[in-house]
């Protein structure tokens, strides 16, 4: 009988915010949604990008059908470099979405070996017994979809990220009718996005900046740097009609913005009028009141362009006194400080920052539904189970309360990475673990910089303890120390002198009582010196180093 349920198996995206990764499972063949990646914490030192274990995925590889993208946001398609390099399977997303994969994919040397392919909203897609139909949401990008899988015990519907706005830049609004159809023919499982879900209200449109932004177009006298997330296509769309309108050209800086334009004006996404854009060499050639430089790097990113252009030191982007700069954007948690750095040395050049600081008028506005919206779209589809996904584990249990105080679901399910649930028409239990987990990556790279956790805890320790280096000069001929041991210690803030001629007496003491034998095999007086060293630095400093013994041959 166990054959016969459909499993629902997260592996990221369940208990943190980012690496958003679900698998379904109907006998001998797994579909997944989404790739994603997630950016690192600050205690994960030196690591770029954290994707999820794929371990299950892997071991089952010749079932899956495929990866099915809900929309192009690094959470969700950011994994994919390194899930592709692991596992070679078909790739499904719509036309924007497919058009950000390519760039990863080939920045990776991964696009030809890719399939990948298009999907296009109220178009059934089929991969083995799913049947996939893409139903267009609306989000903070353009080209999203919801996912209504057609399984052989029901329907289960995967929300994607997404928001109620029935009258977006793009003119592609929430499809309602499909959702309420749905709900006719009966949906099995909703699995819906939990980001907002202690927001009250509603999200407001895209629109709703609007006057906010004309009213910053027209006061602003000088220069206007506008930055926000280059996936906010509507925003983009926003910023170039407010420019036309105000006579002022637009100038793009920073790779990120240059590459999602460039995607969005290919698609017809972007329209700019004739003669708007300029090549960011121009900005020297108009007056400060007809420039408006869109620029990227609204979270602070050391190295973007808006960074280096706060301290005066990017080519173009040159800010003066008197000077706005406008970051359209929210703060995302963990990077406050790198942001409110950057706008530090922006009010030191005396320009005006206008940020998200929830005063004076919308400058910015959420892609994710608030708690109308998720009750909404519950009262639409009515679902017999309810799993909400995408968010932290508070956010996910706040989510299973809202959906049980509605009275319309007869079973809502929290669960967290790995959990598997196992569902038939009447049923939903959960009835076990797979292995998850995280991968963390350096340098955005394949699979080959991959970090252990060994090595973070090394980094960790490096960052608290500090090192300490004996440096042995042994001769090769006799065996006898060349001279007294050198000891450099680094990260350590060393009380005085005294200790380092004390730690050379304790390495001193420790080749003296060692035999000939023990001397002539390096490892072993590796080690003696090693642990004499750490108990003599622990007893006098109370650190613990990383002490790395180095003997030179001469």
């Amino acid at each position: 009988m166990a054959q016969d349920k459909l499993k629902l198996i997260p592996l990221g995206g369940l208990g943190e915010f980012g690496m958003n990764c679900m698998a379904l499972r109907w006998q001998d063949d797994i579909l997944v949604i989404d790739a994603g990646l997630m950016f690192p914490e600050e205690e994960l030192l030196g690591v770029d990008i954290v994707v999820p274990d794929i371990s299950y995925l892997t071991e089952n590889r010749d079932k899956v059908r495929g990866i099915v993208l809900t929309h192009g946001h690094e959470d969700h398609i950011g994994g994919l470099p390194w899930i592709l390099s692991e596992l070679n399977v078909p790739v499904y997303g719509t036309e924007f979405t497919l058009a950000f994969v390519e760039g990863k994919l080939e920045e990776h040397n991964l696009l030809d070996d890719a399939e990948l392919n298009e999907i296009i909203p109220g178009h059934r897609l089929t991969l083995g017994p799913f049947s996939i139909m893409p139903i267009r949401v609306t989000h903070s990008l353009v080209d999203c979809v919801a996912l209504a899988i057609h399984t052989p015990v029901g329907v289960v519907l995967h929300t994607g990220d997404f928001k109620v706005d029935l009258s977006p830049t793009d003119g592609q609004p929430f499809d309602l009718q499909a959702f309420a159809e749905l709900g006719k023919q009966g949906v099995l499982a909703l699995l819906q996005d939990s980001t907002n879900v202690d927001r009250r209200g509603y999200t407001p449109s895209e629109k709703a900046v609007r006057p906010r932004l004309n009213e910053i177009f027209g006061q602003t006298k000088k220069k206007l740097f506008f930055s926000c997330f280059s996936s906010s296509i509507h925003r983009i769309r926003l910023a170039m009609e407010l420019a036309a309108e105000h006579g002022r050209k637009i100038a793009i800086i920073g790779r990120s913005l240059d590459n999602s334009t460039e995607i969005a004006q290919d698609l017809g996404y972007l329209e700019p009028a004739p003669g708007l854009l300029i090549h960011p060499g121009q900005i020297k050639d108009f007056p400060p009141e007809k420039l408006c430089i869109m620029i990227s790097g609204t979270q602070g990113e050391p190295m973007s362009a808006l960074s280096r252009a706060a301290v005066n030191n990017h080519k173009f982007a040159r800010i003066d006194a008197g000077d706005t700069v406008l970051m359209s954007s929210r703060v995302i948690p963990g990077n406050e400080k790198s942001i409110y750095r950057v706008i530090d040395h922006l009010e030191r050049r005396d320009a005006t920052v206008i940020y998200d600081d929830g005063t004076a008028g919308l400058i910015h506005v959420s892609g994710h539904g608030s708690q109308e919206e998720l009750r909404l779209m519950i009262n639409l589809v009515r679902p017999k189970f309810f799993v909400p996904i995408h968010g932290d584990y508070r956010h996910l249990k706040r989510h299973v309360e809202l959906a049980s105080s509605m009275g319309l679901v007869e079973k809502a399910i929290l669960m967290e990475d790995g959990e598997v649930l196992e569902l038939d028409r009447n049923s939903a239990t959960k009835t076990g673990n797979v292995t998850v987990g995280r991968v963390c990556i350096d340098s955005g790279g394949a699979a080959s910089d991959v970090v252990e956790d060994l090595v973070i805890r090394d980094r960790r320790h490096l960052s608290e303890d500090g090192i300490v280096l004996p440096i042995i000069a042994i001769n090769k001929g006799t065996g006898r120390l060349e001279n007294l041991p050198e000891i450099v210690m680094r990260g350590m803030a060393v009380p005085e002198e005294g200790l380092i001629a004390e730690a050379r007496q304790v390495v001193q003491r420790t080749l003296d009582g060692s035999s000939n034998e023990e001397k002539a095999d390096y490892g072993v007086v590796k080690e003696k010196i090693r642990t004499d060293l750490k108990r003599f630095i622990q007893k006098s400093m109370s650190r613990r180093p990383l002490i790395m013994p180095v003997i030179l041959e001469i």
